[in-house]
């Protein structure tokens, strides 16, 4: 009886995890500028062109990594001159970075 009751509150743990993850992995419009982490911002840890969306969160600035994916896809379009527009995903974090698997972007 104890086995199957510390069975079941295990798997009811490991639902409600699951659970909680993918309501962070809720898709998100975000607003801002598309750009060139590298040519445009001139990040010192961007060694190669990087996708970026910044955006304004009062006085500073929040800056979401596109993933490669969506950098192969909408990178030509922005690399010398950045472009203000929306941008639809899901963000996650990795370290200290914001990445963003972007499923639209719509230039203003």
């Amino acid at each position: 009886m104890r086995k199957t009751t510390v069975t079941v509150a295990l798997v009811a743990a490991i639902v409600l995890a699951a659970g909680s993850t993918s309501a962070q992995e809720k898709e998100q419009t975000l607003e801002g500028k598309v750009t060139c982490a590298k040519c445009e911002l001139k990040l010192k840890d961007a060694k190669d062109c990087q996708t970026v969306l910044v955006v304004k969160d009062g006085d500073k600035q929040v800056i979401y990594y596109f993933d490669a994916k969506s950098h192969k896809k909408y990178h030509k379009e922005i690399c010398e001159e950045g472009k203000e527009g929306t941008v639809v995903g899901t963000v996650t974090e990795k370290g200290k970075k914001k990445y963003i698997h972007v499923s639209k972007v719509e230039f203003k």
